[in-house]
C-alpha cells in the first residue's frame, strides 16, 4: 500500500490549527453569550429571560464547537491526502510533460471550499443545534442540579436529534451540496474551475461513503468524551482537598452554564491541545487518510 508523506499529518496539524481562529471568531460572533453576560451585570428588570438566553446559547456554542471541529479535521485529512495523492502522481508523471492534475492554483481553489464549513454549513448547524437544545435543556429550570451522568444523558439526547435522519446532512454542513457552485458561470469555466470542480465531486463522493461516516462518529464520539472530561473536573474536590466529601456530586444548572460557556476557548484552540490532538491522532482518522491517499495515487484515476 502506498503510505501518505511523512509530513502530511503535519500538514493537516498545521493547516488545522490556523482554520481554528476563525472557525471560534465564527461561532461566537453568531452565538454571542459575552453581551448577554455584560448585561446581565446591569441587574436588569429581565434577568430571568436573559439566564434563559444565555442557558441555551451557552450550550449551543459548544455543541457547534465540538461538532464543528471534528468536521474540520475529518473534511481536511481527505482533502489533504486527495491532493497528496495527486501530487504524487503529478510527480510521476511530470517528465513526460503532462497536464498536473493538482496545479498550485487549483489546490487553493479547492481548499478554500472549507469557506462553506466556517459559514453556510456553519449557520445551518447552529441551527439545528439550537433547536435540539431548546428542546432538552429548555424547560430545566435554573435552580434544578444535575449530576455529571445527567449532563451526559442531556447532550446524549441533544447530539441523537441532530443526527437523526440522513448522515447526508451532517456532509452537508462540511462541502456545499450544490453540484457545484462554480458550474453556476458554465459559460466561462476556465481549465481550473473544471479541475477544482472534478476534485470537489470527488470529495463528495468520499463524505457520502460508509466508511466517512464511521469516521465521522468515531472523531464526534471522541470529542464529546473528551468535552465530558473537561466538565468533570468541576465535579471534583478541589486540588489537595483529598475529602471525597468536597466534590458536589451534581451542580445547579446555573453554575454549569458559566463552565460549558468557557469550553470553547479549550475546544477551538490554535494551541495543540488534547481536543485536537485526539482527533488528528485517531486511528481510523489515520487508516482513513492512508487509503484515501491510496486512492487517488493510482494510476487508474487518471482514466477517469
Amino acid at each position: 500500500m502506498l503510505q501518505p508523506d511523512c509530513c502530511s499529518l503535519c500538514v493537516t496539524n498545521i493547516y488545522v490549527l490556523s482554520m481554528l481562529p476563525p472557525l471560534r471568531e465564527a461561532i461566537v460572533s453568531q452565538l454571542n453569550s459575552e453581551s448577554l453576560t455584560t448585561l446581565l451585570k446591569t441587574k436588569p428588570a429581565n434577568k430571568l429571560e436573559i439566564w434563559e438566553d444565555l442557558k441555551i446559547i451557552s450550550f449551543t456554542r459548544t455543541i457547534v464547537a465540538v461538532y464543528s471541529t471534528c468536521m474540520l479535521v475529518v473534511l481536511l485529512r481527505v482533502q489533504l491526502n486527495i491532493i497528496g495523492g495527486y501530487l504524487y502522481l503529478d510527480n510521476s508523471i511530470g517528465k513526460n510533460g503532462t497536464t498536473a492534475l493538482a496545479p498550485p492554483d487549483v489546490q487553493q481553489q479547492y481548499l478554500s471550499s472549507i469557506q462553506h464549513l466556517l459559514g453556510d454549513g456553519l449557520t445551518e448547524l447552529m441551527t439545528v443545534v439550537k433547536k435540539a437544545v431548546q428542546n432538552s435543556l429548555g424547560g430545566v429550570s435554573l435552580k434544578q442540579s444535575l449530576s455529571l451522568l445527567e449532563l451526559e444523558q442531556q447532550l446524549s439526547w441533544i447530539r441523537a436529534e441532530v443526527e437523526a435522519g440522513s448522515q447526508r446532512l451532517l456532509s452537508w454542513y462540511m462541502l456545499a451540496d450544490d453540484e457545484n457552485a462554480l458550474a453556476a458561470q458554465a459559460c466561462g469555466l476556465t481549465e481550473k474551475d473544471v479541475m477544482t470542480i472534478k476534485l470537489l465531486n470527488e470529495t463528495r463522493d468520499m463524505l457520502d461513503s460508509p466508511d466517512f461516516t464511521t469516521v465521522l462518529n468515531t472523531c464526534l464520539n471522541r470529542g464529546f468524551s473528551r468535552l465530558l472530561d473537561n466538565l468533570a473536573e468541576f465535579f471534583r474536590p478541589p486540588p489537595g482537598d483529598a475529602s471525597l466529601s468536597s466534590a458536589p456530586d451534581s451542580l445547579p444548572l446555573a453554575k454549569i452554564i458559566p463552565i460549558i460557556n468557557g469550553q470553547i476557548n479549550t475546544i477551538c484552540s490554535e494551541t495543540p491541545s488534547h481536543f485536537v490532538q485526539d482527533l488528528l491522532l485517531n486511528d481510523q482518522v489515520k487508516e482513513f487518510a492512508a487509503i484515501v491517499y491510496e486512492t487517488f495515487s493510482a494510476p487508474h484515476e487518471l482514466q477517469k
